[in-house]
């Protein structure tokens, strides 16, 4: 047997039907079988299957009541449980899903049906799996790159959150400023790439230091490279544009206006905002006023004018994750 196949969990109190969908999934999956509700309870919990065909009418304990206590639990409350039943009650089916459980198989079982329920479940377990994987990649990369610059974490905890406001309050979906929040501590990537005499330099560096430091987006970009994954792509467009300037004299490549993708320009405004109002080994923190009058004096030349209007209107959020993620 394939070691890595998935685990599917199979619960029915009657042996005809185990046997019925052991016929069906026996050359696709490994199979383990409960005859009751606790012992479903005991196996999800030892074994954490894959997925879980559970069913409704059992003695001991209701399918019902064992989906209520799964999703209870820490350990299987992610395993996706797909009722199989002879109930044909609209009512239980609405208990059921309103429980967590993700689908309903109707017996007697087609071997078409089950398979297909059974396959699609799989496959967005596995996506779910695949995009929290990646994730995690890119908050383990952030990290990374705080070990090379002398801002903090709590800066790009901050930034990230501003980002996510602005993108908000511009237009952006629920989705789309997760998205963003989760890529924003990527801008700064590419600094693991710039020598720590010039990263870790007290004071101002020279123009031939600076040359050096403008190509970290461009670094930031190659180190996340060409990748399928949404959330890596927008990663890299941030890390790759946080440092264009609305009117074009930005780096590294000179983009103007909405030739700089949104998501880029978003980033850049929230990461200067806090930059200036966070003390740096070099400066002091700018009060809010005065980084409010640069920033809107920059307004139509380092920053989208659209975006300045939307900060502004959006500070009390702003200044209340600033004050929740305070360096320490």
């Amino acid at each position: 047997m394939d070691n890595q196949q998935p685990t599917i969990l199979i619960v029915d109190d009657e042996p005809a039907n185990l046997r019925v969908l052991k016929q069906i999934l026996q050359q696709d999956y490994r199979l383990i079988f409960a005859k009751s509700g606790s012992e479903a309870l005991r196996l999800a919990h030892s074994k954490t299957p894959n997925l879980i065909l559970l069913d409704i009418m059992m003695p001991d304990i209701t399918g019902l009541e064992v989906c209520k206590q799964l999703k209870a639990d820490i350990v299987t409350t992610k395993i996706p449980v797909i009722f199989v039943t002879a109930l044909n009650d609209h009512n239980d089916e609405a208990q059921g899903l309103e429980l967590g459980a993700v689908d309903y198989i109707t017996k007697p079982v087609s071997a078409a049906v089950v398979k297909a329920r059974v396959a699609t479940h799989l496959s967005l377990v596995q996506a779910d799996e695949l995009k929290r994987t990646r994730l995690q990649v890119i908050q383990r990369l952030g990290h990374a790159a705080e070990y090379k610059d002398n801002e903090t974490g709590m800066h790009v905890m901050r930034m990230s959150h501003y980002s996510k406001v602005i993108a908000l309050a511009y237009g952006f979906s629920e989705q789309k400023a997760d998205d963003l929040l989760h890529a924003a501590p990527m801008h700064d990537l590419g600094k693991i790439g710039i020598p720590d005499s010039i990263m870790l330099k007290p004071g101002k560096l020279t123009e031939a230091e600076f040359e050096i430091m403008k190509t970290h987006p461009t670094i930031g970009a190659n180190i996340l490279g060409e990748d399928d994954s949404d959330l890596i792509t927008l990663a890299k467009i941030v890390a790759l544009t946080h440092h264009e300037k609305w009117d074009g004299t930005g780096y590294p490549n000179q983009l103007a206006g909405e030739d700089i993708p949104i998501d880029g320009r978003i980033v850049a405004l929230a990461d200067v905002f806090d930059a200036l109002t966070s003390v740096r080994p070099y400066k002091g923190a700018w009060s809010i006023e005065e980084a409010m009058t640069f920033i809107k004096a920059q307004s139509g030349i380092h920053f989208d004018p659209d975006l300045v209007v939307v900060f502004e209107q959006e500070l009390d959020k702003i200044l209340a994750i600033k004050d929740r993620w305070k360096d320490q």
